[in-house]
């Protein structure tokens, strides 16, 4: 894993890109060294880390913020990171009473709820309606094509928004505002049956985001369809779900089989313990599209042929993992680790090593190792997502 010994010299606190046998030598710069400090597993990689990965990691803290009255956003797309071609993600912010316009994309959104609160509103195929509040810890997913709006409640709200495909931008969606800029006066006028002059006060660009009242009560707002409300609830409350609890965290995971509308993305919401890991693992159907919600953490990913490549994360970045690559995912800070695993697919699948070890024949496993009787006995038939560190270990970076 490296230590700190090996990232800093002896004469102050600046690390530097030296182990302690020796390899490597100092960087006078010019440098970043607070970029170094946040990342000294690209500074002095473990000594098990192997040829050459693509970049698995991006920052919203690196992106281009849009700023407008009522709120902002940032995203992170395959343009940022070229790896990410199943996902795009958009981290948003409404204000009090801030409005995500009337919009529809040709892509599912998957939506997390950071902090606050806010109301959103759909309508699908058959002229049903959906009018729900979400507050933090829930969820809500939009089939693509039906379209939607956000608007933050009286704390105002952020969120993170996720489009399966990775190519997405935010910027590029179909919004009411710019369609009726596009379109000309005598044809609104047929279609809505008013006069040309209705629309002189429309506005001429997107709208995007906009500055709104705050709403009233949900009640005030309800409005009745004659073919009723959609059947599937577009939300879940996934902080609120029963975790599995295991030593060292917890996993919350939706898909399809609890959300049964869910039916392009999965997602995990992972809490790892101080002196606790994300277990050895794959995932069989899918890419893996991380964001980190709090904490500071260490992911190696494993992608055969001797490659292996280790990354560091804090909160706001994205990590990504491709199909089929082992990784795991270390607790590196002081404080719990919450992150996202999030998926195109309509269920969550993950293959636990320890698992897979476990359920295979004893002596395959040792011939095939050379493995001591000590790691055969500790082998675990039932899976645990998140493991805690031996005692011994606990201290070890």
């Amino acid at each position: 894993m490296g230590n700190q010994q090996e990232r800093k010299t002896k004469h102050n606190n600046i690390p530097q890109p030296i182990r302690e046998n020796g390899a490597g030598g100092p960087d006078y710069g010019p440098r970043d060294i607070l970029r170094d400090r946040q990342n000294p597993d690209l500074l002095v990689p473990p000594s098990t880390d192997n040829g050459l990965l693509p970049n698995l990691k991006f920052s919203f803290s690196d992106t281009h913020m849009k700023l407008n009255h009522g709120g902002w956003s940032r995203e992170i797309t395959a343009r940022e990171l070229p790896i990410a071609t199943t996902l795009a993600g958009v981290n948003m912010y409404l204000t009090p009473g801030g409005v995500r316009e009337l919009h529809w994309h040709q892509q599912a959104e998957w939506a997390f709820m950071i902090l606050g609160s806010a109301r959103i509103t759909s309508v699908d195929q058959d002229g049903r309606n959906f009018i729900a509040d979400v507050s933090a810890g829930d969820l809500w997913y939009f089939p693509p094509g039906l379209p939607h709006s956000i608007q933050g409640l009286s704390s105002g709200c952020e969120f993170l928004l996720v489009f399966d495909d990775g190519n997405f931008s935010d910027l590029n969606t179909l919004s009411i505002s710019d369609w009726f800029a596009h379109t000309p006066k005598e044809v609104l006028s047929a279609n809505f049956g008013v006069p040309p002059q209705v629309f002189d006060t429309l506005p001429r660009d997107q709208v995007y985001i906009y500055q709104d009242e705050v709403p009233g009560p949900i009640g005030t707002q309800q409005v009745h369809s004659p073919y009723g409300t959609i059947p599937l609830s577009f939300t879940h409350r996934l902080l609120a779900q029963p975790p599995l609890r295991t030593p060292g965290g917890s996993v919350r995971i939706v898909d399809s089989s609890n959300s049964p509308v869910s039916t392009t993305v999965a997602a995990a919401l992972v809490e790892v313990q101080p002196g606790a890991m994300r277990e050895l693992h794959w995932h069989p159907n899918q890419d893996e599209w991380q964001y980190y919600l709090t904490g500071e953490a260490r992911m190696t990913v494993f992608a055969a042929n001797g490659i292996a490549r280790t990354f560091d994360f804090r909160a706001g970045d994205v990590g990504y993992v491709p199909f089929a690559n082992g990784h795991y995912i270390q607790n590196t800070g002081a404080k719990t680790l919450w992150f996202l695993e999030i998926f195109k697919s309509d269920r969550f699948k993950d293959i636990s090593l320890n698992q897979w070890m476990a359920l295979t024949p004893r002596e395959l496993i040792q011939s095939n190792l050379n493995a001591e009787e000590e790691l055969l006995d500790a082998l675990r038939k039932v899976k645990w997502p998140v493991v805690k560190y031996p005692a011994e270990n606990e201290k070890k970076p």
